[in-house]
């Protein structure tokens, strides 16, 4: 009978202890819950606008980033290119040269040739 006892007398406090963690969790009145409730969802709505702000924030300056990083390298390209461009028409303006006092030579041989069968029809 002890044990009954103790065992009732532990029941008894247990559920002492719960109907007064109970009452001190209880919720609020209606008002109340739904005033909570309605900031609660305005300080989610307001965390959530500063994040979505922060993030389009870092979006915007990655992608401003990334537009100064492709100019500078379309730059550095392009330059890359002009000077190569500027190489290969100085070359190909050396070959037209060279190119040009053959044709020169070719045609005074030309003109020295014919000169030449002229004279000898002539002679004939």
């Amino acid at each position: 009978m002890a044990n009954t006892g103790s065992t009732l007398l532990a029941l008894v406090t247990g559920a002492a202890i719960g109907a007064g963690v109970g009452l001190l969790y209880a919720p609020d009145k209606g008002e109340k819950t739904r005033k909570k409730l309605r900031e609660d969802a305005l300080d989610a709505q307001d965390r959530f606008n500063k994040k979505y702000n922060e993030t389009a924030s870092n979006l915007t300056e990655k992608a401003k980033k990334a537009k100064l990083d492709f100019e500078e390298r379309l730059e550095e390209t392009l330059s890359s290119a002009s000077y190569k461009a500027d190489d290969i028409l100085s070359a190909m303006e050396s070959k037209l040269e060279e190119l040009r006092k053959q044709n020169a030579k070719l045609q005074k041989e030309a003109k020295k040739e014919e000169a030449e069968t002229k004279a000898n029809k002539v002679v004939v």
